[in-house]
């Protein structure tokens, strides 16, 4: 692989770049903490080769929100699920707001 393209996963956000120990440490939280919320499903590390679990800067950010709930003294299992319904809502508002968009377009084409 050519330095052109390793250089250019850095600005990827779901390049698989951190080891769980580096995870926990950026968030300052424990590995214990990443291993739940995978086991809610909330994120799904890659593995490696070896099996070790790999993390990308948009699981970071998920895992954080999470972490900042559970901080606030919601139960990891509730947040886990207000975050899966956050991620909802906003696929269905950008779905939306793209569907208003191509309506006003047609009616201004007409």
């Amino acid at each position: 692989m050519a330095a052109e393209d390793t250089f250019s996963r850095l600005d990827d956000d779901d390049y698989r770049a951190y080891t769980m120990g580096r995870a926990a440490e950026m968030l300052g939280t424990t590995q214990g903490f990443l291993r739940a919320i995978g086991e809610h499903r909330l994120i799904t590390p890659l593995r490696s080769a070896g099996g070790h679990r790999r993390y990308s800067r948009y699981q970071l950010r998920i895992a954080a929100r999470a972490r900042e709930l559970v901080d606030q003294g919601t139960p990891i299992e509730a947040a886990c699920r207000i975050i899966a319904l956050e991620d909802q809502l906003e696929v269905a508002q950008r779905i939306n707001a793209e569907h208003r968009r191509n309506a006003a377009l047609r009616t201004a084409a007409t």
